[in-house]
């Protein structure tokens, strides 16, 4: 009989035993469920001014670079081509954060528009959460981000030039500075959005000398027809 008993008590401390790893697992399972919600979270909301800061800084380094190429074509003159680089520079700026203000106040109507609809089938008079508001885009933040990286990508080409009186060295300057910033570009995009690295770059990389090659060729093609 104290045999059967003590059969009895390890059989529970068994279970018991059993229960408790059951227990722990589950809680372990659950933190890092939390864990990986919680990366994902803070990834989704970086990628609001991530994408305007990313997509200003390759606006601006390939659209005012590629003015530059352009008025290089037919114009030797440094001056000529400094002055359009700051024009395409300034008008970028301000195009890319009215533009970008533009675009994010709509989709943040949306949202709360959606947001008000979730909220009455919820029978809530309040409004949104904290939690809700958190995550809503912020236009002046796109806008500002988008108008100063556009700014910093516009002035690569600029320094690029401005310090060159030689043509074709200042041709070759700007087409220098212009590849290693789309590649930092493109890596540093990747690095803060997690995503490949090397394609990245290489597509930011080859996207830039190919409107470098286009705004260039036909601006040529076109200044030399004599129109």
């Amino acid at each position: 009989m104290a045999s059967n008993q003590a059969s009895n008590n390890t059989q529970q401390e068994s279970k018991f035993t059993l229960s408790m790893n059951h227990d722990m697992e589950q809680q372990q399972v659950s933190l890092d469920h939390q864990q990986v919600e919680e990366k994902e979270f803070d990834y989704s909301k970086r990628s609001q001014w991530l994408r305007a800061a990313v997509l200003g800084a390759n606006d601006g380094l390939v659209s005012t670079a590629s003015l530059m190429m352009g008025i290089g074509a037919v114009k030797k003159d440094i001056k000529v081509m400094i002055l359009t680089g700051f024009a395409g520079l300034v008008a970028g700026a301000c195009s890319m954060a009215i533009g970008e203000f533009v675009s994010v106040y709509s989709q943040l109507d949306i949202e709360v528009a959606q947001m008000k609809r979730d909220n009455k089938r919820r029978n809530k008079i309040e409004g949104a959460d904290e939690d809700e508001k958190n995550v809503l885009p912020n236009p002046a933040q796109a806008a500002a981000a988008s108008a100063l990286a556009f700014s910093v990508g516009a002035i690569v080409p600029l320094l690029a030039a401005s310090f060159i009186r030689d043509y074709k060295l200042r041709i070759g300057a700007v087409v220098a500075a212009v590849t290693i910033a789309l590649m930092v570009f493109g890596w540093l995009g990747a690095v803060l959005g997690k995503a490949p690295a090397i394609k990245s770059s290489a597509r930011v990389l080859f996207g830039g000398w190919l409107a470098m090659a286009i705004t260039y060729g036909l601006t040529k093609l076109i200044g030399s027809s004599g129109l």
